[in-house]
């Protein structure tokens, strides 16, 4: 049975997260929002995702483009845990999870360093 929380308590929960990251990778994010939707319409497990171009691959050709975008996937994260200090847990490990792709570590390394 998923854990039951308002959408606005789901979005303070990522929106801490984001408050734990150190400054200094703060302020190196670079065109980038965080956004929160109920689910991914063709992946309906998925935790998260970002879309864009990761700062490594990033040239002197980048520009002018949309913010690349991390999504926080709240319902597949409610399914998945048992009560709301697990959800805590696992959105901010999301949360790390998809900043760190938009820094260029790739999914494998992730999950060597346990954010997988």
């Amino acid at each position: 049975m998923p854990v039951e929380m308002t959408r606005q308590r789901f979005e303070e929960l990522v929106s801490d997260a984001l408050d734990l990251v150190p400054h200094e990778l703060m302020a190196e994010l670079d065109n980038v929002v965080v956004l929160v939707q109920d689910r991914h319409p063709e992946d309906e497990t998925l935790l998260g995702l970002y879309e864009g171009v990761a700062l490594t691959e990033r040239d002197s050709t980048y520009g002018g483009v949309l913010p690349d975008r991390i999504t926080i996937y709240r319902e597949p994260l409610l399914e998945s845990c048992a009560d709301e200090r697990e959800v805590v847990d696992e959105v901010a490990v999301t949360v790390v999870h998809e900043l760190a792709h938009h820094f260029g570590i790739e999914e494998a390394r992730l999950h060597e360093l346990g954010w997988g």
